[in-house]
């Protein structure tokens, strides 16, 4: 392994950025799957509270996208975490009322 990269496990999961975003409401957030993997896409506060899971269960190769609605959510920055085949990744989102 060069750089300490483990080469094997780069683009298993790809996790894209949410659409729209900023959001208001509610916004879809799209992962892709080179393999078949058990997936969990999770969001979390600024502060690191678990605050909604999106995806909890295995799922075939492909393009996938989950719906996050945050009605109950107040304005600010949120992260959201794609955690398939090994591979962890998370992006920044935002909600503004």
């Amino acid at each position: 392994h060069r750089s300490g990269v483990n080469w094997d496990l780069i683009n298993i999961a790809t996790l894209g950025q949410n659409i729209p975003n900023p959001f208001w409401d509610e916004t879809e957030i799209p992962f892709y799957l080179r393999n078949p993997a058990f997936v969990k896409l999770a969001v979390y506060d600024a502060y690191g509270r678990e605050v909604a899971v999106l995806v909890n269960e295995y799922r075939q190769p492909g393009k996938h996208s989950a719906t996050f609605r945050s009605p109950d959510l107040y304005n600010g920055v949120y992260f959201y975490r794609l955690e398939a085949g090994g591979v962890i990744e998370t992006k920044k989102m935002q909600l503004i009322r």
